[in-house]
């Protein structure tokens, strides 16, 4: 095997670490008389290409197995319509770009959904990317001052939303560490043999030493310097696996992983559901988005790492490809098949220690730089969102790293715990549209309270689908919770990421109605013209509105024509 001896592995990972606390620590002292503002973000002050690699860089990993981990093993259908059977009863790993974790899940998918899988899942990562090139603007325009989603967010619906949408976030933040770190203690493991939880300690020391001392600033420098190196490691690896292995054509055609599944096609609808509404969630993502200078520097930043993060997961997705027509993956002995999570790994196997080597470095500059933006964006939400950036950042630099502990003791666990991701998923694919509702300017008269009964209205719809489509109001509630993962062998996952968009859209919808009904009421009760559909002189969440919580609509008909108003 290719697997480098102890010493050697121990050199890579821990030299690795070295250097990135040297350049850390170095680029943060430099900054150290940096303005609280520039600790927490950086608006207008990075052009295109840095933006590229940051997103590059920080794109979080994101894993999913069952209790029992991923044992089945079971090989791909060749009938092309289903994902093999068993899926309910073993693990699966559902893993967003580009944290380590993405060694495990994308060549995973290519054993379950080929060829098709990878496209899919590689198209779904990227593209949705491109919603904060477009929202992005927008948003920053009515929320100058602002550097986070939820900042706006507050602005334009009130303190009940933004409370909402923030707890979201921090806890999806919190969640995407503990599968960052997860991820990474595994990947060591499989790659060298060595215990991970090192591993993981060494990491989050390292990576809050630089970000305590430069907050987001550096951790925006030190992605720019991690993402190119992703860059340059990842071709290298991939002319590496493609010289020295050996592809059977014989075995294409049979395995039929160029044939359609239905898993491929239902994953073409759930995928960029899941991602795209999550995204949302990630403040990372948007303090770099207003840490763009222009416009134009965002849409080619983002057009950039679009571009490369497609053919990134696309290379490490082919390698499950790989692997299946190289006679590696599910193996010779019927008994004991190569899981499809490993297959990576399993294809590592045969090729020389420099080349797992490479690898390793990669996976940890990977797991570094998604850690270091996770801590960053976290910092910056929790002062903004919850501390409304009044309190001492160093207390709730302190809090961050005690929640460190837990997640440290989370990630070494049975990874079932990030069986809550999906359960995130779905959250944000009930949450995010009734939200974005909102940015549209003729939609002034949308509230909070609509934004809040959707979110929760969307998750209700999940559990009524799952009621009826089972027949059970247990297996109903426990559709909520995705029990079965997104790779089963039915129509369920499907229709839950369909009923939560659309549901949650449609009790927001309700909501509305319930609530111009009861102020028509009580208009007509006390003798007031009924105002709640007068357009305003301006919207809560633009230039010069109110800053905390919902503003109060007067009406002023004698101003801006009819229906005319202003917020008080």
């Amino acid at each position: 095997m290719g697997q480098p001896s102890t010493q050697a592995s121990n050199a890579i990972i821990y030299v690795s670490y070295g250097v990135f606390l040297v350049i850390g620590t170095g680029l943060a002292w430099r900054m150290r008389k940096q303005s609280k503002g520039e600790y927490l973000s950086g608006n207008r002050t990075q052009t295109a290409f840095p933006l590229a690699l940051n997103f590059i860089a920080s794109v979080a990993s994101k894993q999913q197995s069952r209790p029992n981990g991923d044992t089945d093993g079971n090989s791909r259908p060749t009938d092309g319509n289903a994902a093999p059977p068993g899926r309910r009863e073993n693990g699966e790993r559902l893993t967003r770009a580009l944290g380590s974790g993405i060694l495990f899940s994308f060549p995973e998918l290519a054993t379950l959904a080929g060829v098709q899988g990878v496209v899919v899942y590689a198209l779904a990562s990227a593209l949705p990317l491109f919603v904060f090139s477009s929202l992005g603007p927008v948003i920053r325009r009515k929320c100058p001052e602002g550097f986070v989603l939820t900042e706006w967010t507050r602005q334009r619906y009130g303190v009940i939303a933004a409370l909402y949408l923030s707890f979201m976030t921090l806890v999806t933040l919190f969640l995407y560490m503990v599968a960052e770190l997860s991820a990474i203690g595994q990947v060591v493991n499989a790659l060298t043999g060595l215990d991970g939880l090192p591993i993981i300690i060494v990491e989050c020391i390292i990576t809050t030493i630089y970000t305590s001392l430069g907050g987001f600033r550096i951790s925006f420098l030190t992605d720019n310097i991690q993402g190119a190196m992703v860059m340059g490691l990842i071709v290298v690896a991939t002319i590496a696996i493609g010289v020295e292995t050996k592809i059977d054509t014989s075995l294409i055609e049979p395995s039929g992983l160029t044939k359609p599944t239905l898993l491929g096609w239902q994953l073409l609808y759930i995928l960029p559901v899941a991602i795209l509404t999550n995204d949302f969630f990630l403040s990372n993502f948007w303090l770099r988005t207003f840490a763009s200078k222009t416009d134009r520097d965002l849409w080619l930043g983002i057009t950039m790492a679009a571009g490369a993060l497609l053919v990134i997961i696309t290379l490490v997705g082919c390698t499950g490809l790989v692997a299946a027509w190289a006679g590696i993956w599910p193996g010779s002995d019927p008994e004991n098949p190569v899981p499809g999570s490993i297959a990576f790994f399993a294809l590592l196997e045969q090729l020389p220690a420099w080349v797992v080597g490479i690898v390793l470095v990669m996976s940890v500059t990977l797991s570094t730089a998604a850690f270091d933006s996770l801590q960053s964006a976290m910092v910056s939400s929790a002062s903004n969102d919850i501390f409304r950036n009044r309190l001492n950042v160093w207390w709730i630099r302190g809090a961050v790293v005690l929640l460190i502990i837990p997640i440290v003791v989370i990630a070494i666990q049975a990874p079932s715990i990030l069986q809550i991701f999906l359960i995130s998923d779905l959250i944000s694919a009930a949450t995010i549209p009734v939200l974005v509702v909102g940015l549209s300017d003729t939609c002034y008269w949308w509230r909070g309270f609509e934004v809040v009964v959707g979110g929760l209205g969307g998750i209700l719809t999940v559990f009524i689908f799952g009621t009826i489509y089972y027949g059970s109001a247990l297996e109903g509630a426990q559709l909520i919770l995705l029990q079965n993962g997104l790779y089963a062998d039915d129509w369920a996952a499907f229709g839950a990421f369909v009923a939560a968009p659309f549901g949650g859209l449609l009790w927001g919808f309700g909501a509305l109605a319930v609530r111009l009904s009861v102020q028509f009421v009580m208009a007509k009760v006390k003798g007031h013209r009924f105002d709640a559909l007068d357009r305003p002189a301006y919207f809560p969440g633009e230039t010069g509105s109110p800053l905390e919580g919902e503003a109060e609509l007067v009406a002023e008909p004698g101003v801006g024509g009819k229906g005319a108003g202003k917020f008080v």
